[in-house]
């Protein structure tokens, strides 16, 4: 759930609502103290914005014009709550908005629209024009966590949504604008799903570390 691979720029994942934000905040001042070019990238759920951490990190990137992209994935439920019973603004972008903060909205279901999205960002980021506030409509399709009851909405809403799941929303356009044929598609899925099912197997059949290894790169 939670990783890390510095060699790629991946700082780690964080469990604390809202706590990568900061993170990625001090990485983005780096970058512009040292004139790396590198932007920095967090993302996190539109339930985060209500945290104190939020809006104490977007004013100082907003007032330094550091070089991070702020990218909320708006799911409509932070955690079990809908967002629309926790705040009073239609939109999280009015709360960057608010911090003078360039805010743009996407739909978060569309691969290619996100990815022109947070190109323009990057490069606006690049060109020392600061940071950006990206808010990605989409939909959480499975409970929070297992065995969340998901009593806040309807088995209907759900199905309704999952028409426009990311992949299905992807495999029409390839269809439509790229000439791919339904077997290409299917192609594509079982080679995806074989990655995965041979890294479940390598994880399964790989040995369980060494007791004595319990307090191997721990820092805290």
């Amino acid at each position: 759930m939670h990783l890390t691979d510095v060699n790629v720029g991946l700082l780690g994942e964080n469990g604390i609502v809202a706590a990568g934000m900061p993170i990625a905040t001090g990485a983005a001042f780096t970058a512009k103290f040292k004139g790396t070019k590198q932007v920095a990238l967090t993302f996190f759920g539109e339930g985060a914005t209500n945290q104190g951490v939020f809006h104490e990190t977007i004013n100082l990137a907003a007032a330094w014009k550091l070089p991070v992209i702020f990218f909320c994935e708006n799911n409509l439920y932070a955690e079990m709550t809908p967002i629309t019973q926790e705040v009073a603004v239609e939109k999280m972008t009015a709360r960057a908005i608010g911090n003078g903060m360039r805010a743009v909205e996407v739909d978060g279901n569309d691969v290619v629209a996100v990815y022109e999205c947070v190109k323009e960002a990057v490069e606006l980021a690049r060109n020392g024009e600061g940071p950006t506030f990206i808010e990605a409509h989409t939909y959480r399709l499975a409970g929070h966590m297992v065995g969340d009851p998901e009593v806040y909405r309807t088995k209907d809403e759900v199905e309704d949504r999952r028409k426009r799941e990311p992949l299905l929303v992807l495999a029409e356009r390839m269809k439509k604008k790229h000439k791919f044929t339904t077997d290409d598609i299917t192609a594509l899925d079982d080679e995806a799903m074989k990655i995965v099912d041979d890294a479940e197997q390598f994880a399964k059949d790989s040995p369980f570390p060494a007791p004595e290894t319990a307090l191997e790169n721990i820092y805290a």
